[in-house]
């Protein structure tokens, strides 16, 4: 059984009005997100726009729970990697690094030839290119919003910055997926 035939058996289990908390948590999910959700609710009875609302607003709450989450490993990481360099550098004597000397100290190097490095490459190349706006919109057709979210901030991109862009990439895709969703379902029903 996958997770989507899980949440579309759930959706016939529930009361009516806990199915858009169900398609909120379907929503919730990676690889489902949004898109997915909204297809699930509509599927399951609920009117299209409280199923894209539903869908929507799960994706989005995970998702900034991901940023929130990485802003503050991130973070971490660069407070004690700057503690570390100035006693290093300096020998405690106040020397500091910037914030790209020390970022740059931790990056995984593309040249390792692992797979993580080449898919942090990809999404290095694809940042450079087409900036926040570009990889948050273009983001889901490669990837979860879910990492996406936690690669730009993980990057260093300000919070409020990737919650914009993110918010919008998942109204759009998750509109998008409601209007065919809710189309094929006149077509076909």
């Amino acid at each position: 059984m996958t997770a989507f035939d899980f949440y579309q058996d759930l959706m016939g289990q529930v009361p009516e009005l806990v199915q858009p908390l169900v398609v909120a948590l379907a929503g919730a999910v990676p690889f489902i997100e949004g898109e997915g959700g909204a297809t699930i609710g509509i599927l399951g009875g609920i009117n299209p726009v409280v199923a894209g609302i539903a869908a929507a607003v799960g994706n989005f709450l995970a998702v900034a729970v991901i940023v929130l989450l990485t802003s503050g490993a991130r973070q971490a990481v660069v407070t004690r990697t700057r503690a570390r360099a100035t006693a290093t550098v300096g020998g405690g004597s106040g020397a500091s690094l910037n914030e790209s000397q020390v970022t740059d100290g931790t990056a995984v190097s593309a040249n390792d030839g692992s797979a993580k490095a080449k898919r942090r490459a990809k999404f290095e190349r694809a940042f450079e290119r087409y900036g926040v706006p570009g990889v948050s919109l273009l983001g889901p057709l490669l990837l979860p919003t879910h990492f996406t979210a936690s690669l730009l901030t993980a990057s260093g991109v300000r919070k409020s910055l990737v919650l914009v862009w993110q918010a919008a990439a998942i109204i759009l895709w998750t509109t998008l997926f409601t209007v065919i969703s809710t189309g094929l379902v006149g077509v076909v029903g």
